[in-house]
């Protein structure tokens, strides 16, 4: 396995088109619809790198990014938004996320920056 990766997002193709091309790269994903799933995934296999729409109804992006970096200080999170909000994807960049993908995204862009992002394992 080249790393676990979390996909967030409350739109299931996304999840799944996201799922299918991550795991045909061979890492181990895990998919969470809401803020409660992924911060329960985070507490329990602790993934690499976290993929998070930060549009999700109950629990916006920002707070489950505030959250996971309680859990997990290190772990590495790309934002994704429909939305052109700036201020939104600074505050995140500022909370710790690595960089952000505006959709509709290039699959290719997310291959690239998940590759370049994600910890290298040694073994």
């Amino acid at each position: 396995m080249k790393g676990k990766i979390l996909i967030v997002d409350d739109q299931f193709g996304i999840r799944i088109l996201l799922n299918e091309v991550f795991q045909k790269e061979g890492y181990e994903t895990f998919q969470a619809a809401n803020g409660v799933q992924a911060l329960d995934i985070v507490s329990k296999h602790e993934p690499d790198l976290v993929l998070l729409d930060m549009k999700i109804p109950g629990m916006d992006g920002i707070e489950i990014l505030k959250r996971m970096k309680v859990i997990n200080p290190d772990i590495c999170v790309i934002i994704m938004t429909a939305y052109g909000e700036l201020d939104m994807i600074k505050e995140a960049k500022d909370l710790g996320a690595i960089t952000h993908f505006a959709k509709p995204f290039d699959i290719d862009d997310i291959r690239a920056a998940v590759k370049k992002h994600i910890p290298q394992k040694s073994n």
